[in-house]
């Protein structure tokens, strides 16, 4: 039987990089930031659903998709923000479920739902378990503002903007702290690995 591991964290916490330790030792990811990107692709479905939405001015002039558009257009306006969701998580979760389907054919003992917004969707209810990847909140600012070089209000804006890791951590099943050094990090997941490799998840 095929195991339903939900992956989720805070914005800048390195979810992204247990996520790709995970795949580099061989688990399958289903990544949503992934799909929604192949869900909003030019001449897409999704694509077409949104600008029938938002309108045009959310286009390239190549006819892609402008994020940032389309992400200042959501931010801070919960009604588009839920037009949004309305439009697309129907998509995404179609997608999800054929990747999922598609594996639990094959046997595959342990499958990763790589979603930030794992609880706040709901797709918490449909995993066996749930690792929230972690960080204090004063090193998440730091990340953020580093990553995305943003000023410590764009940073706060963000994370205040997301479910708070401290609900998250009360959630999960698992807590991967990556407060501290990388090497301390892949400790962490080589020890979550092993665990999986003898199937005591």
């Amino acid at each position: 039987m095929t195991k339903i591991i939900g992956l989720t964290g805070g914005i800048a916490s390195g979810k992204s990089t247990v996520s790709n330790l995970l795949r580099l030792s061989g688990y399958p990811i289903i990544d949503a930031d992934q799909i929604t990107r192949q869900l909003q692709a030019a001449h897409s479905k999704g694509l077409e659903q949104l600008i029938t939405v938002f309108g045009k001015q959310i286009l390239n002039p190549d006819q892609t998709l402008n994020r940032q558009v389309l992400g200042s257009f959501v931010f801070n306006d919960q009604k588009k923000l839920n037009k949004l969701n309305m439009v697309m998580q129907p998509l995404i979760y179609d997608e999800i479920w054929r990747q999922i389907k598609h594996y639990q054919k094959q046997h595959i003992p342990y499958v990763i739902l790589d979603i930030p917004l794992l609880f706040e969707a709901n797709y918490a209810n449909d995993c066996d378990l749930v690792i929230v990847v972690a960080v204090d909140r004063q090193t998440q600012l730091q990340r953020l503002m580093q990553r995305n070089d943003y000023s410590q209000f764009e940073a706060e804006q963000r994370i205040n903007s997301q479910m708070s890791l401290a609900k998250k951590k009360r959630l999960a099943d698992i807590v991967i702290d990556n407060s501290g050094n990388r090497d301390e990090l892949k400790r962490q997941v080589a020890n979550l690995i092993d665990q999986m490799h003898h199937h005591k998840l």
